[in-house]
């Protein structure tokens, strides 16, 4: 998989770390404060798109009246002891960052998650030093799955996109890597189950979780449910 590749990018919600499941709550949760209930499209409509975008998409479809910047302070403070105590890292991330590092292989994020949240997990893990550039959706013209995201941070990791590996759980995220013209692996996470056979068509390789990688067991069109 990591055969002339020079640098790698990582998203981070499903991807770095365990926490779909959360997002889905905290949709639920603050929604219920306007008496909506939510809408089965939604998680599709919003997947990939920058925090700014989701906001501005949550005003606009729901009809709220507060600020872009209220709703996600409000996201914010919703999801900030959720992250800081219940989400986890995915299995195998700190052997398999420890890998790229021991091989010089330098590693970015690129997610489209808000800084603060990005940063919290990055400072409760303790893992800043393996990536040269951290970014997130709002620093780019367009979320996900525009490629955008994935050419700015392989241009800081002064890496041609052509040997980037990205790795990516969600579909809108798998096609931002391929728009990029780098090599994709899906990260299996159950919220991204609804687009499974996209996913097998469409991602370079498949993995349940990094320890897939270290052992060489690995699938290159699929993986097993």
């Amino acid at each position: 998989m990591l055969t002339n590749v020079s640098g790698v990018i990582f998203d981070l919600d499903g991807t770095l770390v365990d926490s779909m499941w959360m997002w889905h709550d905290i949709d639920k949760e603050f929604l219920n404060q306007y008496n909506i209930e939510l809408p089965d499209d939604l998680q599709g409509k919003i997947e990939g798109m920058s925090f700014d975008e989701t906001a501005n998409y949550f005003k606009e479809r729901f009809q709220l009246k507060e600020s872009i910047k209220e709703i996600q302070d409000i996201w914010n403070n919703m999801a900030w002891n959720k992250y800081a105590t219940q989400v986890p890292l995915k299995e195998g991330v700190i052997d398999f960052l420890d890998h790229l590092k021991d091989n010089s292989i330098p590693c970015g994020i690129a997610s489209s998650n808000s800084k603060e949240l990005i940063n919290l997990i990055v400072e409760k893990y303790n893992i800043s030093s393996y990536f040269k550039t951290i970014r997130n959706s709002n620093e780019v013209p367009k979320g996900k799955p525009s490629p955008d995201i994935y050419l700015l941070v392989a241009k800081e990791l002064e890496v041609a996109p052509g040997n980037c590996l990205v790795f990516e759980d969600v579909l809108q995220g798998v096609l931002g890597g391929k728009n990029a013209n780098m090599k994709v692996c899906n990260v299996y996470d159950e919220h991204s189950l609804r687009d499974i056979d996209k996913l097998r068509r469409v991602a370079d390789y498949h993995i349940r979780s990094y320890h897939d990688i270290m052992s060489g067991s690995f699938e290159n069109l699929q993986y097993v449910i």
